[in-house]
């Protein structure tokens, strides 16, 4: 009874969020790779999503679908477990503030606005990792760069072009996560209270519904920041040494004129059903682990 009550004062209360998001995240991740895969080379101008599971299957075999998982594992690992963390700690201060009471919407989105910027900066050395993992079979064969697991990725990005190159592109990650994370911790909190409270639903009805509309959001507010974040991550110097875009806003100034403003959807279909089910998983595993947890008196 001790240990347990240690448990619950010590640093465990800390720790537990950050802990369980990050193994939530992780758990989602084995399942949805091979979309997300697929949702990358869309964004490259490969094809539709059958197009794409086709020929990856056929030149370059099922194992392909999963290129990549070490880096995605390394970024939910580092980038999940600081945003869950953060929200969930950064919501509770505001609820004790509050004198206990549900926090109005825009409270929910601005804690949602900085555990998203807080998780991508900690997490922008494994995406970026992960997006060059992924986009490296689409380079022509002198240009690639065989990276063979996460962390030799992270290694040679450090060697070949310094520490900070690991933080390329950071400034639209930070961007997308922010929207991402503004979409899918506010509606998510918001929807178990609708459910919950307003509707009567039980546990299982409530997760699952609070999770699809936290989901659909997610990929909403997200996907343009996640298309201009692709395209900087993934661009080479052409053969004047030149990059095509000179930073994010021109990547999206540039987009918006030759392509107009769906041209940020690009892939929607395929990005929302890799997003909202990943989302949807994440709550879903979270809430296992927190009730495995209650279960065992943790």
């Amino acid at each position: 009874m001790g240990d347990k009550d240690k448990l619950k004062t010590g640093v465990w209360p800390t720790v537990k969020p950050f802990i369980n998001g990050g193994a939530s995240g992780m758990l989602a991740t084995c399942v949805i790779q091979p979309i997300d895969m697929i949702k990358v080379r869309i964004q490259l101008g490969q094809g539709s999503a059958g197009q794409v599971a086709r020929a990856m299957i056929k030149e370059e075999g099922f194992g392909s679908l999963y290129k990549g998982l070490s880096a995605g594992l390394l970024r939910q690992a580092t980038y999940t477990t600081a945003r869950l963390g953060s929200f969930r700690i950064l919501t509770n201060k505001a609820i004790a503030a509050n004198d206990g009471k549900p926090l109005p919407l825009y409270q929910k989105a601005l804690c949602g606005l900085t555990a998203g910027a807080i998780g991508a900066s900690v997490g922008s050395p494994a995406d970026l990792a992960l997006i060059r993992m992924q986009a490296d079979a689409t380079l022509p064969l002198a240009q690639r760069r065989h990276y063979t697991n996460a962390f030799h990725a992270l290694g040679r990005i450090v060697a070949d072009e310094g520490v900070l190159a690991l933080w390329k592109g950071a400034g639209p990650t930070v961007v997308r996560a922010m929207a991402l994370n503004m979409g899918m911790l506010a509606s998510y909190d918001q929807s178990v209270e609708f459910f919950k409270d307003s509707l009567g639903c039980g546990e299982a009805t409530t997760i699952l519904g609070a999770s699809t509309v936290s989901g659909f959001f997610a990929a909403a507010c997200s996907l343009p920041f996640d298309y201009v974040k692709t395209q900087i991550q993934k661009m080479q110097p052409d053969a004047e040494g030149k990059y095509p875009y000179t930073g994010s806003f021109d990547c999206a100034m540039k987009t918006l004129k030759t392509g107009g403003p769906l041209k940020f959807y690009t892939g929607f279909p395929v990005y929302c059903v890799r997003i909202a089910p990943h989302v949807m998983m994440t709550w879903i595993f979270l809430n296992q682990i927190q009730k495995l947890e209650a279960k065992v008196g943790l």
